[in-house]
């Protein structure tokens, strides 16, 4: 069953807030950071994405209650990167988006690290050596 927040009532009505809305501003938040090299969908994510699909939450769960919300973020680092220096900030960078922009508390955002990306080197080709003319 999907809850969605029913987190305010104005005198026009209630304002409420899907869950995969809270899922496209997390993945968008952690995908800021730098040190992250992909969001991790898992195997039906990735499909899509093959298939033409765009997720922007991928890699994203999400729970919504009335006044509060809390995340887990799966994703894999680029080598070289702090591992918990990126986690602190895709925490702080998360929470700071969602509490910004809907207004709900952030009670958890757990990160997940997945996998290390390594950075494959260009391969460089010899430098052509001039052809004499004897």
């Amino acid at each position: 069953m999907e809850m969605i927040a029913d987190f305010e009532k104005t005198e026009l009505g209630r304002i409420e807030i899907a869950p995969e809305v809270i899922e496209v501003i997390t993945g968008l938040a952690a995908a800021e950071v730098d040190g992250v090299a992909h969001m991790s969908g898992g195997f039906v994510g990735d499909i899509a994405e093959r298939l033409g699909r765009k997720n922007l939450a991928k890699g994203v769960k999400v729970e919504v209650g009335q006044k509060e919300a809390a995340v887990d973020v799966f994703l894999i680092v680029e080598y070289g990167y702090k591992i918990p220096e990126v986690a602190r900030k895709i925490q702080e960078n998360v929470q700071n988006a969602i509490e910004n922009m809907t207004g709900l508390k952030v009670v958890e955002v757990n990160v997940h690290i997945v996998d290390v990306e390594f950075k494959s080197e260009k391969k460089t080709e010899p430098e052509e050596q001039p052809h004499r003319v004897r």
